[in-house]
């Protein structure tokens, strides 16, 4: 059986709107009766009806995640990071895959159905600045990735030049110096690739290495068949590379695959590292040596800025938020 406020208000002694007062933390409630109150919630194992309450308020208690692609282990992570810190609100999450379809994003920037959700947490492929809805029309919003900097919503992203610049270097001290990269990008939506091979490119010339255009391989998607086929295409040049750095997990697994499919030793003949920090890769043979976003602060970090964009005045100017990463080192590099 299912206990009402009006159960708890008889039980207690007390009016209903009192139990109402305790429910929903209202300060000026006098301790003797709180009590009273919070041992009859207890006892009558009484739980609130969370969406007649988010009705009154005018909320769902839903929001929205939404990514290019769900099967990507790392958002797949994310998403689990996202949905343990929206229960800290009490809040359940709607996931969506876009494809990077700039029509999809265009609809979840609207809220993807009128009243359905109370925030969006958004990484965009398509869609810039501009094309970004604002005012009344849009539903708050927080943006994840690459695509859009210093936009009209608040942003969490971590330093992609920085990191990749970390991991190249990496692999420039262990005696490597044909190092290869596969997963550039050259299309609008790829700036995350742009700012990982920018970081790469840096940390060459830092070290007085050239920048060598035909070990930089493209990969218009970064899947696991991407990466092998971007290392197969490396091979087949005759002018095999002594490291790897993949701009993602996912096109390093293939990677891997391909090294051993033509008889090749990791680390020994060659070297390869990713970026993204996703569980496969502690369990690959060799284990991965990777960029490790902090995914978990990414996320609460992204739903923190949620809630108080819900909770907050209309009109504060949007936030930039950096999240730190590490360079986790496997067997593999």
């Amino acid at each position: 059986m299912r206990h009402r406020l009006k159960d708890v208000a008889e039980r207690a002694g007390v009016s209903v709107k009192t139990v109402s007062n305790v429910v929903n933390g209202y300060p000026h409630v006098r301790p003797d009766t709180r009590a009273k109150v919070e041992e009859a919630i207890a006892a009558l194992e009484y739980r609130p009806n969370l969406s007649a309450r988010n009705l009154r308020r005018g909320r769902t208690g839903i929001i929205a995640l939404a990514v290019p692609e769900i099967d990507l282990p790392y958002f797949a992570e994310l998403a689990r990071h996202v949905v343990d810190a929206a229960a800290k609100h009490d809040w359940t999450v709607l996931i969506d895959q876009t494809n990077g379809s700039a029509e999809q994003e265009r609809t979840v920037a609207l809220g993807i159905r009128d009243h359905l959700i109370d925030g969006i947490i958004f990484s965009l492929l398509a869609l810039t600045a501009a094309d970004l809805a604002t005012g009344s029309e849009r539903a708050p919003m927080v943006l994840l990735g690459e695509r859009v900097h210093h936009g009209p919503a608040d942003h969490v992203a971590i330093d992609n030049i920085a990191a990749a610049r970390d991991m190249t270097t990496h692999l420039i001290a262990l005696g490597r110096r044909r190092i290869a990269a596969i997963g550039a990008q050259h299309t609008a939506e790829g700036v995350t690739a742009r700012l990982r091979l920018a970081g790469y490119t840096a940390a060459l010339t830092a070290a007085g290495l050239p920048v060598d255009e035909t070990l930089i391989v493209p990969a218009s998607a970064w899947h696991r068949t991407d990466g092998a086929a971007g290392m197969r295409a490396l091979l087949a040049t005759g002018a095999r590379p002594d490291a790897v750095f993949c701009f993602n997990d996912t096109l390093a697994l293939g990677a891997l695959r391909a090294l051993h499919d033509a008889g090749l030793r990791v680390p020994d003949d060659v070297a390869v590292a990713g970026f993204d920090g996703i569980e496969d890769g502690r369990f690959c043979v060799p284990t991965l040596t990777t960029i490790a976003p902090d995914k978990e602060r990414l996320a609460q970090v992204a739903v923190d800025l949620l809630a108080a964009r819900l909770a907050g005045p209309d009109g504060a100017p949007p936030q930039e938020r950096l999240v730190d990463y590490e360079l986790r080192r496997g067997e593999s590099a």
